[in-house]
């Protein structure tokens, strides 16, 4: 009990704190992180277990992270973002420190911007808002039924909107697109994020693209889809039927697709595997994992982490051995796959059609107005930690 009072009053010592941002730098680890402030290893990493050693693996370039250092310079705290969710919290007590995983607090608001095209969508979106990622998430969303290099023209018109998150006055996070229309020769189109968390057309079909990038953010491609390969372990040509991505042993690897996990073992040569079934016979398979994250009979949506990069099994080093099945034939992962759409029917187009409504009321506002870009304002509120009642 004494430990939580400590904690509910850290913020109100930190008044008189010095508090700094950084940000973490590429192929900073969470160890030469700790080495770098002069900061235990042993304690804030080696004597921790396993999965909280596995969690700190997800520190990532660009991420900002505050320390806050009292009069004589000294490190009081330090908050270090793993994901959208988490963050590592290191704090002194006494003359020690001593490692958590807290949750990130944040504040999140409704946005909307208008640009006019005169270039492309990802140009147009990034000149007016800045935001490289909310031209990402656009472009994203409408990929696999528009084609923007051929249609769209100089003058045509897009609105988008969005939540954004917000930690400690800073944009954080993928925005999540709500809603948004392109008029491209004089005709709107327009997607929608149904209640159900999918994306949804004015017509009420579903709107999704299958497949992730790549299932490991920033992975170079080491080996091609291929019906003939020469094997580097067995000397001799065999069928290359996925695509490898080689990556650092421990790098998370991400579903590309949302869906149920249907084996997550040992798989002789495959060493750990995770497959994940999806709709309309696709199944995904990650191979030579060194840790799997998921059990079988789980679902998981995708961008979802299923494991860390291994060489487990027949291997010659660290890297993602990742497969695409088709009603159990494989195909190239890297071609356009796109799941046949649903269309919404009974109650649920009721509901959609409702919701729908609300958001064509709010684009035809933005257009009619012109609104550039709505944006919230700093927040000013120094507030770093355990609970929202320090948030206003």
């Amino acid at each position: 009990m004494i430990r939580y009072i400590l904690l509910l009053m850290l913020p109100l010592v930190l008044f008189g704190a010095k508090i700094e941002t950084f940000k973490v730098k590429s192929g900073q680890t969470y160890l030469t992180f700790l080495e770098e402030q002069r900061l235990p290893t042993k304690k804030l990493y080696y004597d921790l277990d396993n999965d909280d050693q596995i969690l700190t693996q997800e520190i990532r370039a660009g991420v900002h992270y505050q320390i806050s250092k009292d009069s004589n310079g000294s490190i009081e705290q330090i908050l270090l973002p793993l994901n959208d969710e988490v963050q590592i919290h290191i704090y002194r007590s006494k003359d020690d420190y001593s490692f958590e995983i807290i949750p990130i607090i944040c504040i999140e608001k409704t946005e909307a911007c208008s640009v006019d095209v005169t270039n492309s969508p990802h140009y147009d979106i990034y000149k007016s808002t800045g935001s490289t990622k909310l031209a990402t998430i656009f472009v994203s969303a409408f990929q696999n039924s528009l084609n923007f290099k051929r249609d769209l023209r100089r003058g045509d018109k897009i609105v988008m909107i969005y939540d954004q998150k917000y930690r400690l006055g800073k944009e954080f996070s993928m925005p999540t697109l709500k809603a948004a229309m392109v008029e491209m020769g004089k005709k709107k189109h327009f997607i929608y994020l149904n209640d159900d968390e999918n994306y949804y057309n004015e017509d009420g079909h579903k709107v999704e693209g299958f497949l992730l990038a790549s299932p490991v953010r920033g992975a170079r491609i080491s080996s091609h889809f291929s019906k003939r390969r020469f094997h580097p372990v067995l000397k001799r040509w065999k069928a290359h039927l996925g695509v490898d991505y080689a990556a650092r042993s421990g790098t998370p690897i991400r579903a590309a697709g949302s869906g149920k996990i249907n084996y997550a073992d040992w798989m002789g040569s495959y060493g750990k595997l995770v497959k994940i079934s999806h709709d309309d016979g696709y199944e995904t398979r990650y191979a030579h994992l060194k840790s799997i994250k998921v059990s079988r009979g789980k679902r998981v949506k995708k961008g979802d982490i299923i494991g860390y990069v291994g060489s487990t099994g027949r291997s010659t080093g660290p890297h993602l051995h990742f497969e695409l099945r088709k009603n159990g034939v494989a195909i190239n992962p890297l071609k356009v796959v796109q799941v046949t759409t649903k269309k919404l029917t009974g109650k649920d187009r009721t509901a959609f059609l409702k919701l729908k409504e609300n958001y064509d009321d709010s684009i035809d506002l933005y257009l009619k107005n012109n609104t550039r870009f709505i944006k919230v304002p700093e927040h000013e509120n120094q507030c770093y930690f355990f609970s929202k009642e320090f948030c206003s």
